[in-house]
């Protein structure tokens, strides 16, 4: 094999691949890439068994060939190659040696046989279709902050992506919660979708995601089994395994009855949270909202270090509350709101928190209180 690559798109390929790989593994293999050149298209694939991502990049191809090295490894080197500089990747299939060479610079990476790399089953997809990339990158943008980390409950360590029925109509949703927080975000229905299966994609798969999601216009191909989902654009195709398991019933988490209605600026109140914060112990990270006619007082009483307090003008003009959270949640939920206005509705100091942006119902988020 020896093939040409400028340098900027190896390293977009590689850095890919690297971020598949599992650093602590058993199975040499699996630290390396699946480097395979024919015609003009050299491909890069790399998995950890759960994950598999093909990325496809254009190049000179003077020889045809496959070989794997490690993809660390070979990131860390291509990174230090200075910009604009066209990188030669050659190996022999003999000498069990990847020569890297670029301008006066010179590598030798061991590599292992092609033939040990595994390649995940292809699976058949009941449901294929396509959305474009900023309707994804919305629904798992929003949604996976609330993805739960706790290993036992491992049902919730994904987002949950599914058809469901509003108003007569369907629509394309995730949710998200780890039982403190809930994230559920609504899309229109692509054409070809409606008897998709609900899967729950891996939190890595969804880190992983986010990386094709960059570019706005870009039709993702999205494809769906009841144990794996792929998902491809032009250069390069994701597929992974689902979360072998079954999401809760969340319509039971989110409230219906919330009639207190509080609106504020979404901006100012994050910044105001995240002051008055400062002072609160790292374990609780409590903040209390103590609301009044058009009037919201943040304020954190940490007797081991201080208490804060700040007054915001709000518009509210239910009985007066008072309410606690915890700030890290009430930061990412606020973090969310694209538009100006966040807009809270609250039951009763004990009972969950409903919140959205202003009128728009197709983002909603639950926040557990807690007590101050």
């Amino acid at each position: 094999m020896k093939i040409s690559i400028e340098r900027a798109a190896l390293l977009k390929a590689v850095s890919q691949a690297q971020s598949v790989v599992e650093r602590r593994n058993t199975i040499p293999i699996l630290a390396n890439v699946l480097i395979e050149a024919k015609e003009e298209t050299v491909s890069f694939r790399a998995t950890d068994l759960d994950i598999e991502v093909v990325d496809k990049i254009l190049g000179q191809v003077e020889r045809a060939g496959a070989t794997t090295v490690s993809a660390v490894m070979l990131h860390e080197i291509v990174r230090k190659l200075p910009d604009g500089a066209l990188v030669q990747l050659s190996d022999d299939g003999t000498s069990g040696r990847l020569t890297i060479e670029a301008g006066r610079s010179n590598f030798s990476l061991a590599t292992l046989p092609k033939e040990d790399f595994p390649v995940m089953a292809t699976s058949e997809y009941a449901s294929n279709f396509t959305a474009k990339s900023e309707i994804l990158r919305r629904l798992f943008d929003k949604t996976k902050f609330a993805i739960s980390t706790e290993e036992t409950r491992y049902y919730l360590n994904g987002v949950y992506m599914h058809v469901s029925d509003v108003d007569g109509g369907k629509v394309l949703r995730c949710v998200a919660t780890d039982g403190h927080r809930l994230a559920r975000v609504d899309a229109d229905l692509p054409d070809g979708a409606a008897d998709m299966v609900g899967v729950i994609v891996p939190r890595k798969t969804v880190n992983e995601l986010r990386k094709l999601l960059d570019k706005d216009d870009v039709e993702i191909a999205v494809s769906v089994s009841e144990t794996k989902v792929r998902f491809v654009t032009p250069e390069i195709t994701l597929t992974s395994k689902v979360i072998d398991g079954t999401f809760p019933d969340y319509t039971r988490v989110i409230p219906s009855g919330n009639t207190k209605k509080l609106e504020v600026d979404a901006a100012e109140f994050a910044k105001a949270v995240d002051r008055v914060a400062t002072v609160s112990s790292e374990r609780s990270r409590a903040v209390k909202l103590t609301l009044d006619e058009d009037r919201l007082i943040l304020s954190v009483n940490a007797p081991d270090s201080g208490a804060a307090e700040e007054e915001l003008a709000v518009a509210y003009g239910d009985e007066p509350l008072e309410i606690g959270f915890n700030a890290k949640y009430l930061l990412e939920i606020a973090s969310q709101v694209d538009r100006e206005n966040a807009v809270f509705m609250f039951n009763s100091s004990g009972d969950p928190t409903l919140m959205r942006e202003g009128n728009d119902t197709s983002a909603v988020y639950v926040v557990m209180p807690m007590r101050v």
